[in-house]
């Protein structure tokens, strides 16, 4: 397979690529810390991309290949919903659409202590933070941010989960902001977790605002800007119709 001629950096930022092609030339990027997610690796002073799909960068210093597909691939540092799946004496074992079952230690959770330990039943569903994902190994996670702090991790009470591709969280945390996000955040109230795993949860006021916040984010993968802004017009003048 013939690889692409390396440049800059910013050279194959939104580009497409396939498994082989070289996208990153670390001899030219001296005194540069960058940080890889999710298909890509390093080969000595190259950065190769492992699967089919966009090259993607997000400020200070990340890359990764972005694709939609129905598996999730663990990375670290990736926020993803968990569904708790057995409890044991240091950790809860949770399933986050990966390869292999995942592992929260009792402990990861901010002021977590033994005298303090959260108890989640079977099914409980967590928004998480994936600390370590190593090949051959369960994927570690973690309920506070890398300053400690819980921020928005942790149980999910209420609301509604639905699986996705993996494309969809990043379009609807794609910045700017995602236009079925903002069309609907200027005409209803709800609020939403984003998993890069392919799940999101939402929750709002209704079960009627639920189902039709839910429906608006599953049918905007395949739709434009402008298609997104006029589905959710559609949606709002419906719900006012049947409220």
């Amino acid at each position: 397979m013939a690889e692409k001629a390396t440049g800059s950096p910013a050279s194959f930022v939104d580009q497409s690529v396939v498994p082989g092609d070289v996208v990153l030339d670390l001899t030219s990027m001296a005194n540069q810390t960058i940080k890889l997610g999710g298909g890509l690796r390093q080969d000595c002073d190259a950065i190769t991309a492992m699967k089919a799909g966009t090259l993607k960068f997000s400020k200070p210093n990340k890359y990764w290949v972005e694709t939609s597909q129905k598996r999730y691939v663990p990375c670290a540092g990736d926020s993803v919903l968990g569904i708790v799946a057995d409890s044991k004496a240091d950790n809860f074992l949770v399933d986050i659409k990966g390869p292999t079952i995942a592992f929260l230690p009792v402990l990861a959770f901010e002021g977590g202590t033994r005298r303090n330990v959260p108890k989640f039943e079977v099914g409980t569903l967590l928004y998480v933070r994936v600390v370590k994902a190593n090949p051959g190994m369960n994927p570690e996670l973690s309920c506070i941010d890398a300053s400690g702090k819980a921020a928005e991790y942790g149980p999910l009470k209420g609301g509604y989960m639905f699986e996705c591709s993996t494309g969809l969280p990043r379009m609807l945390l794609s910045s700017p902001r995602c236009p079925v996000l903002e069309a609907l955040g200027k005409n209803i109230s709800f609020e939403t977790a984003i998993g890069l795993n392919g799940r999101v949860w939402v929750n709002a006021g209704s079960p009627s605002t639920v189902i039709v916040v839910a429906n608006a984010i599953m049918n905007a993968e395949s739709l434009s800007g402008v298609q997104q802004r006029i589905m959710v017009d559609k949606l709002i003048q419906n719900l006012k119709l049947s409220t």
